[in-house]
């Protein structure tokens, strides 16, 4: 089951750490077939505050997505990007295939007693 990883960054200080840690970030990506999902988009903010932008990253499953965060590569790497642009990480499995919403409710809906 497809794993991301979703970053809030808050706006920074663009400067050569970041740039090369842009530069670097797909080859901590590679060996754990990590890829881009979305990156430097222009987020449309539709309800509350949220400042700054979204990275989003794929992986193969859960287990890769933590590898990949906790590989020497990223970790080496991550400081760059994290003294200029602060934000937050999270990693979270997607939903199997044929996942239907109307079925975890009706599921939902009967262990509530609704």
């Amino acid at each position: 089951m497809t794993a991301y990883a979703i970053a809030h960054l808050r706006p920074g200080t663009m400067n050569e750490d970041v740039v090369r840690y842009i530069e670097e970030i797909q080859s901590t990506m590679d060996p754990f077939e990590g890829r881009f999902l979305v990156h430097g988009a222009e987020v449309e903010v539709m309800e509350g505050p949220f400042p700054g932008t979204v990275v989003i990253l794929g992986f193969p499953d859960i287990e890769s997505a933590r590898a990949w965060y906790d590989s020497p590569a990223y970790q080496a790497l991550l400081p760059l990007r994290a003294r200029h642009i602060p934000g937050e990480l999270i990693l979270v499995d997607g939903v199997p295939p044929g996942y239907d919403a109307a079925k975890t409710a009706a599921g939902l809906r009967a262990a509530a007693g609704l």
